[in-house]
């Protein structure tokens, strides 16, 4: 895996050894961040699931002003802490180690979050409806104003159009693999769906 744009662009990461941690491929994280684009610059990011924390690391790269890994695995854990050691980041990130569901029901007081990442375990489809679920209701105060969450899942493996106050605005589809994009309801009734669905974004 290598980072893809910014301060550390084509430095190399490593992952975990196995197949229990499956990483972003280097194609949908430029998809990703190429619709990220204009939002990163100062960004707080969320990375849920963050495993070798290729996704968070490449928001630190672009210009997020902080990154919160999240991550249970212990030999993740390792390849994160290494990968972030080997950039020489001290600095603008923090990392969580235990489940994403615990997190979300402790979120850090008074920190909100202008963009959530989370990439279960294609297999755990339990996660994808759960955590959303958790993000669209009693977990919203982990959402800052007009924030957006993204999760990577299996193409065939199709997601809810709604979790709560989360609706989703985009699906992008590459290879085996899709991104479901959604926010969050804002506060006048109105969805930002609907917004960007009646100016045709």
């Amino acid at each position: 895996m290598r980072i893809i744009a910014g301060t550390f662009r084509s430095r190399t990461l490593e992952a975990p050894a196995g197949l229990a941690t499956r990483p972003s491929s280097d194609r949908l994280r430029e998809t990703l961040f190429n619709v990220l684009a204009p939002r990163i610059e100062g960004a707080g990011f969320l990375d849920l699931y963050a495993g070798s924390g290729a996704v968070g690391i490449e928001a630190l790269s672009r210009g997020a002003e902080r990154v919160t890994f999240v991550e249970r695995a212990p030999a993740a854990l390792k390849s994160l802490r290494g990968n972030l050691a080997r950039l020489g980041l001290m600095s603008g990130f923090r990392i969580v180690p235990g489940g994403v569901g615990a997190f979300l029901r402790r979120p850090e007081s008074g920190v909100a979050f202008d963009l959530v990442f989370l990439d279960p375990p294609y297999d755990a489809e339990a996660e994808y409806s759960g955590m959303l679920g958790l993000l669209g209701g009693m977990a919203r105060g982990v959402l800052a104003s007009g924030a957006m969450v993204i999760a990577e899942h299996r193409r065939k493996e199709k997601l809810q159009d709604r979790y709560g106050a989360l609706g989703r605005t985009r699906l992008l589809e590459q290879g085996d693999a899709a991104l479901s994009f959604y926010v969050a309801k804002v506060d006048d009734g109105l969805d930002v769906a609907d917004n960007e669905s009646r100016s045709g974004g």
